[in-house]
């Protein structure tokens, strides 16, 4: 006689099966894991501990600027000093902390069991790891960065700072910035593609639509920063003389392409802050939030805003009246949808009947500061009023007011508010409270003091001043403030660690919020949700407490585990409809390898060794298609069951799966880094001192059109072999020609570079010929490895009438390689035409 199992028996049996899929091995293994929620930790973890050293770095700024004429720190050791306190601050907390959170909470916020590419995760973190810890490094031996986190131009370059200080911030800040990329692509395609059944764009939690905007920011924000790091590294190293005004360049340059990231950061850190203040604030209203859409569209015009802003930070440099006028205008503007987001959330407020539990006390604070730093915003976007508090202690004021109140605060909120449910315990010692007042308070001394001292004209960046002129007893009590502040931080990290170590444990769901991630157990297990759920209305007025139990007992979707896959669901974008199954990678050694193998390639070009470099690049290039080997099928499996009587596909068989949409938000990136390089050399010829040239390119037209040719002949031949593939034909031949004529597009330019461009250190036309037609050729050579990737996977048999997915990510590439191509090759054979000159002779007119 058989009985039935027991529900409970079910379920612990369903949790041992996919806890040996999807945990992360001990020891050594915990190197291989690639799991979102222990990335998430580690993101977080090692933010605040950067948020530490530049916390200890600004009480030594602090120190300095106690007393007049104040001999604490030498001049050189504090620019090291404040330059590493602001970039450790922007890029090696802030943003990663953001990105730990997101990282952490995405998955379980959408109903998800991990992100779609968790290698790229685990990449991402040891990238952020290493560029880090090289900075660190560099101060710690006194080579640190000493030109200001901004890095401005003329001071960056080799004539003032002839040492590698300004090449660790360049070369390690990018190390970062490919963390910052990767969590851009990861964190887009996840909210798009794996969310729950039933989770349409209009029943996403508000926090994924905060997320979303910021990710799509930060892919068309970084690459011009990125692409600025590159051209004064390429400065620096090889004499291209891209900000050299005496060679054809412009320092402005860099300021434009410098804020054209910097300034839509702000908001980038601000949004995923205002999202988890949407989140935490209806769940202590005990009410729903007021004005979903209208957040959400205001979120939108935040983001899209704030790319029109930049020139916000150069009024003073010289700029047209009618530019100043539009660009103070927009900088106003933007405060229109900062506010309507600040109403939505006082009417939640006045709503319902708010607790102050800690969590309520920061977001509180966080009204407070903010506001304050957005009124001084508008101030400073005046353009009278900016040119007298330019480059004061006033403006210094304001961004610590917009940043720590934009962020800080509502990040400490969110932490004793998702504490629970990473810990499972609740705190028993209650540090938070006078730990808060110690911050608030000291946070006011400290920085409100500063409004005062940039009235009265103190400077930013400077080491000391004299007695005498007003400014000794508001900097006193500036770096009171600052030690008051620093105590109160230090208790938030003692109420944590006991917190964690003593604290109660809960159940699920404690602060009775509405959103799926309280649905998991508490800590959550390494596959997140035993089933996934399917959602029915939006999915922040949910049930977590009577949902948790059911998933957990296998009564959703993918209740099962089968042939060791790390399974998870796929949606149509808009309507949440089940797409197909998305099977993940297990954990891998191999994001680790190509993070040091990049760190080496890295420190390479630190120290001038470029010919050694090549070692590590072919490294990472061929780690990256280690990657590639345990992913695929040799055969077609078809639909499969996936629970509740519903059959789809697997990834490798499908149209666009998230590795394809990948693509196409990398190419997204791609396309703004190379704009923006269009636009710079755009804007030397109609800006920059010393046109025109003394030389000009002469590439001819001959080998030009055939770069073209052959660039537009390779792309042609992708989309035959994938429709010769879909026919149940061979690719390989269409593939195999597509690797040669992008072998010779590659060529071709590269001959083009050594031979049509007489010497590119004379001039910044010629660098940024140089550079146009070496961006080509890069992108001609990587299209060689796509192409021959993909003749590869077709001669090993993991290509098939519907497995096609290699070959359609591939001709996405070598249609944007096309496109740059013809772009690069038109922009060098016109720019002579555009600066006078006559091509063939070469005589100037």
């Amino acid at each position: 006689m058989t009985t039935t199992p027991e529900p409970a028996s079910d379920a612990i049996r369903l949790h041992h099966a996919l806890a040996k899929i999807w945990d992360t091995k001990p020891g050594l293994g915990r190197l291989a894991a690639v799991n979102h929620t222990v990335l998430g930790r580690r993101f977080m973890i090692a933010a605040f501990t950067f948020f530490a050293i530049g916390g200890v770095l600004s009480m030594l700024i602090r120190i300095q600027l106690a007393t007049a004429d104040s001999a604490f720190l030498g001049p050189d050791i504090y620019n090291q000093v404040f330059t590493m306190h602001g970039t450790v601050m922007m890029f090696l907390f802030a943003i990663p902390m953001f990105e730990g959170f997101a990282i952490y909470l995405l998955p379980k916020l959408l109903g998800a069991r991990d992100l779609a590419f968790p290698r790229l995760t685990a990449f991402g973190f040891y990238c952020y790891i290493f560029g880090g810890s090289i900075l660190i490094v560099a101060l710690l031996f006194g080579v640190a960065p000493d030109s200001g986190w901004f890095m401005y131009t003329p001071l960056s370059s080799s004539t003032y700072t002839p040492g590698i200080n300004a090449d660790v911030w360049l070369l390690g800040i990018t190390f970062v910035e490919i963390s910052a990329m990767s969590a851009a692509v990861e964190i887009t395609v996840s909210i798009l593609k794996l969310r729950a059944p039933g989770m349409s764009l209009t029943r996403m939690p508000i926090f994924a639509w905060y997320l979303l905007v910021v990710a799509l920011m930060m892919l068309v924000g970084f690459p011009p920063m990125i692409l600025a790091s590159v051209l004064l590294e390429l400065e620096r190293a090889f004499d291209l003389p891209f900000f050299d005004p005496l060679r054809g360049g412009d320092s402005l340059l860099w300021q434009h392409l410098f804020w054209l990231f910097g300034h839509p950061e702000v908001y980038i850190i601000f949004l995923p802050a205002a999202g988890a203040i949407s989140t935490m604030l209806p769940v202590f209203a005990q009410t729903r939030l007021v004005g979903y859409g209208a957040i959400v569209v205001a979120a939108i015009a935040v983001g899209f805003l704030s790319f029109g802003l930049w020139v916000h930070h150069m009024f003073t440099v010289g700029i047209p009246h009618l530019a100043l006028a539009f660009f103070s205008a927009a900088s106003a503007l933007v405060a229109i949808p900062t506010a309507v987001q600040i109403f939505a959330w006082l009417a939640t407020l006045s709503q319902g009947r708010p607790r102050f539990d800690v969590p309520m006390l920061y977001m509180v604070g966080f009204f407070v500061v903010f506001v304050m730093g957005g009124l001084t915003g508008v101030m400073l976007a005046m353009v009278p009023f900016d040119w007298q508090a330019h480059d004061t202690h006033f403006v210094v004021a304001h961004l610590h007011y917009v940043l720590v109140g934009g962020f800080v605060f509502p990040m400490l909120a969110a932490a004793y508010y998702w504490l629970p449910h990473i810990t499972g315990k609740f705190p028993v010692h209650h540090l938070s409270v006078p730990a808060f007042w110690l911050i608030f308070v000291g946070f006011h001394i400290t920085f409100f003091m500063m409004h005062l001292t940039g009235l009265r004209g103190m400077p930013r960046r400077v080491h000391t001043y004299p007695d005498g002129v007003g400014w000794e007893w508001l900097n006193f009590l500036s770096s009171v403030g600052g030690f008051i502040m620093t105590i109160g931080f230090s208790l938030v990290v003692v109420d944590i660690i006991l917190q964690v170590r003593f604290g109660k444990a809960h159940g699920r769901d404690p602060w009775k919020a509405g959103t799926l991630e309280w649905a998991t157990a508490t800590p959550p297990p390494s596959y997140a949700f035993a089933s996934l759920p399917q959602i029915d209305r939006r999915a922040d007025g949910l049930e977590p407490a009577k949902i948790g139990p059911e998933l957990a007992a296998g009564k959703g979707y993918l209740g099962f585990t089968r042939n060791g896959w790390m399974e998870t669901l796929a949606v149509d974008m808009t309507t949440g409809k089940p797409d197909h199954i998305v099977l993940l990678p297990n954990s891998t050694f191999l994001p680790l390898y190509t993070a040091i193998a990049t760190g080496a390639f890295v420190l390479c070009l630190l120290f001038k060794l470029y010919w050694i470099s090549l070692v590590p690049l072919a490294g990472v290039v061929v780690l990256l298609l280690a990657w590639t080997v345990p992913c695929g099928f040799r055969e077609d499996h078809g639909r499969l069951p996936i629970g509740n009587g519903l059959d789809l596909p697997i990834h490798y068989e499908v149209d666009r799966p998230p590795s394809w949409w990948a693509m196409v938000f990398a190419l997204v990136g791609n396309t703004t880094l190379y704009t923006s390089l269009l636009f710079g050399v755009l804007f030397l010829w109609l800006v920059a001192p010393g046109w025109p040239p003394p030389a000009i390119a002469e590439p001819g037209l001959v080998l030009p059109l055939a770069a073209v040719l052959l660039s537009a002949a390779a792309t042609l031949l992708a989309r035959s072999g994938i429709a010769a593939a879909q026919k149940s034909a061979s690719a390989l031949v269409p593939q195999v020609l597509a690797t040669a004529a992008q072998l010779a597009t590659c060529l071709i330019l590269v001959f083009l570079m050594a031979t049509a461009i007489p010497d590119p250190t004379s001039h910044a036309y010629l660098a940024a010929s140089f550079v146009v037609l070496g961006y080509c050729a890069l992108h001609a050579g990587l299209g060689v490895i796509f192409a021959g990737f993909g003749a590869w996977r077709q001669h090993a048999g993991y290509v098939s009438a519907r497995r096609t997915l290699d070959l359609r990510i591939g001709k996405l590439w070598h249609d944007y390689t096309a496109v740059s191509v013809l772009a690069g090759v038109g922009l060098v054979l016109l720019l002579p035409l555009l600066i006078g000159f006559n091509i063939p002779s070469g005589d100037q007119q």
